[in-house]
């Protein structure tokens, strides 16, 4: 069992010029060393988030999203920013409605629902308005950078693939370059249950990876974990979602499949995670398979 990790002073102190003084606090982290949240009880009985970026990159991403993207999703359905400190690289965020979805016991019909309703707030996310020439250029150059990773990837996993694996990696990175023109927009880059609060409806946390990208980047987890299981939920996702996936997209999704297994593989072991280890070997054995002559 992990020790809770400690509100920096320096933070509580910037949070409480903010919201009175703090009641309570306890460690809302995810079960990895760099993931730094706090759930706060301030005067009068309010929750309040407080997360600490891990880099830079991470801080600044969320930072904008909450400012530029994720008002698009509407009221109720993603925490508010209340304020941020550069400094810290600290942000400060109102409570959502609901609990994490696997927390909960939802029957198959609830879990259809939870979907139907991610694929509808992915929607929003994904058309938050027009791509300004920065964010269009780094959204068209996405795949491109996915496929740019293989390598590294492989590198970090040294033998954890047979040379077969590795090939079969090189040889979906080399597809992903050729998959012509796909839709793009904003991605929540983490788009997976633990990041879904679900009450009476869903609302969406966690925006450090949101960046402009080629919408399907953000399916790639849900293809090799939920819907690998439960192709209902994935059915009730793209029916919220409101369109089916072009040809082009369905082929860039399962080259992203094969490399987010090496980035499974290389970050999972490295960082004690078997959860995301197993996801990446699981995907790894069914592309092997599949693609056998």
């Amino acid at each position: 069992m992990r020790q809770p990790k400690l509100l920096p002073p320096t933070v509580q102190r910037w949070v409480e010029q903010r919201t009175g003084p703090v009641v309570a606090v306890r460690d809302a982290s995810h079960d990895w060393h760099r993931s730094r949240v706090w759930e706060l009880e301030v005067t009068g009985g309010a929750r309040r988030y407080v997360k600490v970026s891990p880099p830079v990159k991470f801080f600044t991403r969320e930072t904008r999203a909450y400012r530029q993207v994720v008002p698009a999703l509407g009221p109720s359905r993603a925490p508010q920013l209340l304020d941020s400190r550069a400094d810290d690289l600290a942000l400060l965020v109102t409570a959502a409605p609901g609990a994490p979805a696997p927390g909960l016991r939802l029957t198959s019909t609830e879990w259809r629902a939870v979907h139907s309703q991610a694929g509808m707030l992915c929607a929003r996310l994904h058309e938050a308005g027009e791509l300004g020439p920065d964010d269009r250029a780094e959204a068209e150059g996405s795949l491109e950078a996915a496929a740019d990773g293989a390598e590294k990837y492989l590198a970090r996993a040294g033998g954890r693939l047979t040379g077969g694996e590795q090939q079969l990696v090189r040889d979906y990175a080399a597809q992903l370059r050729r998959v012509g023109p796909v839709p793009l927009g904003y991605i929540h880059g983490d788009n997976q249950p633990r990041n879904w609060l679900w009450s009476a409806w869903l609302a969406l946390v966690d925006f450090e990876r949101t960046r402009p990208a080629a919408r399907v980047q953000d399916l790639v987890i849900l293809t090799v974990t939920e819907w690998l299981d439960h192709p209902d939920r994935q059915e009730a996702f793209l029916q919220g979602y409101g369109r089916a996936l072009t040809d082009a997209e369905r082929h860039a999704l399962r080259c992203l499949t094969a490399l987010d297994a090496v980035n499974c593989l290389a970050w999972g072991p490295d960082n004690d995670h078997p959860e995301v280890t197993a996801r990446g070997r699981r995907t790894l054995d069914r592309l092997m398979k599949e693609d056998q002559p």
